[in-house]
């Protein structure tokens, strides 16, 4: 991967998966500041539109880090307003690791477009980053995460104490990981 290369926009049966742009703020700002919606992500919710260009402008400048990644829009294939976003980023080289993180609009929830996504961009992690292993990691009680992530082929490997800080408290965090010798595409 290299950031002078095109985004790698991917398609599924039912979704794009695409470069998310500065005009995907007010869906990205309905997403990002609802309270209860990212009371799993592990941020504070955005408060207005500007927040959320800066979110924006930090997704793309994932490319140009020194541990880079990607996170891409999710939007139906017929198109429309984004759905959600989905990403592989701490990219270790040398390790042949990352880790994912996700979020998906209340209303897109329970409809399989979180899998579709995820299982696109996991393929291409492996494929395009050579990677050997994808993590996660989610709180405990985000019960409908871990499941999504179970079903992917993922393994609870642990619980990281105290490893997140969002919200005003310090979060647990269960470790999970998948090798791409398990991954399962369709």
């Amino acid at each position: 991967m290299n950031p002078e290369d095109p985004f790698p926009s991917l398609s599924t049966k039912r979704l794009q998966l695409r470069e998310i742009v500065a005009s995907d703020a007010p869906a990205l700002l309905a997403i990002h500041g609802d309270r209860e919606a990212m009371k799993w992500f592990g941020s504070e919710p955005l408060a207005d539109l500007e927040a959320a260009g800066k979110v924006i402008a930090g997704f793309a400048n994932l490319r140009q880090q020194p541990n880079p990644g990607v996170r891409w829009g999710i939007v139906q294939a017929r198109g429309g307003a984004l759905l959600g976003t989905c990403g592989l980023f701490r990219w270790n080289r040398g390790w042949r690791t990352c880790l994912t993180g996700y979020e998906l609009a209340r209303h897109a929830q329970g409809q399989g477009y979180m899998t579709e996504a995820l299982r696109a961009i996991f393929a291409w992690g492996f494929e395009k980053m050579e990677l050997d292993r994808i993590e996660a990691q989610v709180h405990p009680l985000n019960a409908p995460s871990l499941a999504l992530l179970k079903r992917l082929g993922f393994v609870e490997e642990g619980l990281l104490r105290e490893a997140g800080y969002w919200l005003g408290e310090r979060r647990d965090l269960v470790q999970l990981g998948l090798l791409k010798r398990e991954f399962v595409r369709h």
